[in-house]
């Protein structure tokens, strides 16, 4: 009895939205062989190493995780809220940043030999290039109903 009302108890490590803690995310990762680092602390920053040295950065603001990924030699943020991958310059990468810790982000340096993708096959090969970048979802339906009209 006593076991069944343990397992009931509120977990700080999940919540019921699904939202899961960074030391889940941890956990699992170390799975892979790999290691999170806050990407502010002194220790880190005492390296001085240039962000796009790196492969990966996990970033969460209030209950929102979200990537961003080098894959071939070009970066991606890979944020769920947006209606496709963004490309990300070399130069942008470190900008974009520190936008991100001034709006309050934790970011996290991921560390270790990534699992290999066929994302990162392909764009090992060739470059991309983005016309249009994307948007938050939700931004058209937005617009449409901030006045624009549809001409017939």
């Amino acid at each position: 009895m006593d076991s069944i009302f343990h397992e009931k108890q509120p977990s700080g490590n999940m919540d019921d939205s699904g939202f899961f803690s960074i030391q889940v995310i941890s956990n699992a990762l170390r799975v892979w062989g790999l290691e999170l680092i806050l990407f502010n602390s002194r220790e880190y920053q005492s390296l001085m190493i240039n962000p796009i040295n790196e492969k990966a950065f996990i970033c969460n603001y209030k209950e929102h995780w979200f990537t961003i990924r080098k894959l071939g030699q070009q970066w991606f943020n890979l944020n769920s809220l947006l209606t496709g991958p963004e490309l990300i310059s070399d130069t942008y990468l470190a900008l974009f940043l520190a936008q991100l810790q001034q709006e309050g982000y934790s970011i996290f340096v991921v560390r270790g030999n990534l699992p290999e993708c066929e994302a990162e096959q392909i764009l090992g090969i060739m470059r991309v290039q983005q016309q249009h970048r994307p948007r938050l979802i939700g931004e058209d339906e937005a617009q449409t109903s901030a006045g624009y009209v549809l001409h017939l």
